[in-house]
């Protein structure tokens, strides 16, 4: 019906076939950091702190440098949005990746862009510069920054440095965040199942963890504040709070989770690794 001579049923197929494959993308990888977002302003409140009856800060998400590993300093309003800013960036990234993997392989395969190969501290790496996608990455930024109340942090987009070499690295980070976050929602979406379909670990949640809405609540709480702290490097130029900071804090937070509290309830809920299958 809507070919042509200059469009063929070929050409209209590929592109509904393309459409098709970005819903698809964006339901795998967006929809995570989406409800993450939901968790966040659904459980904190950038100006209300969660109080015990002794009127301790129960869930201030303060953070203080030096301090359980954070490299940072944050009042718990500060790091409310400096989390909520993060998460936004991740989502809006994620939101036009296809875009800029065209805009990637563009740079990558320029020939007036030379390259050299260097040990980056991770190997040695092809160090080239992109000037498309840091051009688009500047654009999301900036559009990021207007929606947010207040921007909190660096804006700093490392690209082309020992960092971040090239494009292609560039891409491959971003695709991590739904690693990340993935097992994060659905160990906090199959815990209500998991404690109504066995009444021992009812028990263990119950007496280990003060509850089903405690233990909820402490995930979260770990997470929006020792992911987001400007750990996972020894320096602030590797990590801080700069755009590309912000997701080496959250590798830092994946790596030390076998010593939470909590990993044996993301045991139980399925967790095998945030690099590999997850049921």
């Amino acid at each position: 019906q809507y070919r042509s001579t200059i469009l063929s049923m070929e050409d209209i197929h590929l592109c509904l076939y393309s459409i098709c494959d970005n819903n698809s993308f964006l339901n795998s990888n967006r929809v995570p950091i989406d409800k993450v977002i939901d968790f966040l302003k659904t459980h904190f409140s950038p100006t209300t702190i969660t109080t015990t009856r002794t009127g301790n800060n129960e869930y201030s998400l303060a953070i203080v440098k030096g301090q359980e590993g954070a490299r940072l300093s944050h009042s718990h309003e500060r790091q409310y949005y400096f989390a909520l800013q993060s998460l936004t960036l991740w989502r809006d990234i994620i939101d036009d990746m296809f875009r800029l993997w065209a805009m990637a392989e563009h740079d990558l395969l320029n020939p007036s862009i030379a390259y050299n190969l260097q040990d980056t501290g991770q190997g040695y790496q092809r160090v080239q510069q992109s000037p498309q996608t840091y051009k688009a990455m500047q654009v999301i930024l900036t559009e990021v920054q207007q929606k947010v109340e207040q921007w909190v942090g660096s804006s700093v987009i490392h690209l082309g440095d020992h960092n971040v070499p090239n494009a292609l690295a560039f891409i491959d980070k971003y695709t991590q965040v739904p690693r990340i976050l993935g097992p994060i929602v659905a160990c906090l979406e199959q815990l209500e199942k998991l404690v109504e379909n066995d009444c021992n670990i009812q028990d263990m949640v119950d007496e280990g963890f003060g509850g089903l809405s405690k233990l909820r609540k402490d995930i979260l709480y770990d997470f929006f504040r020792s992911a987001f702290d400007g750990s996972g490097a020894d320096n602030f130029y590797d990590a801080g709070s700069c755009i590309d900071g912000r997701l080496t804090s959250a590798w830092n937070w994946c790596s030390q989770l076998p010593n939470k509290p909590f990993y044996p309830i993301f045991k139980l809920t399925g967790f095998v690794g945030f690099d590999g299958e997850f049921k």
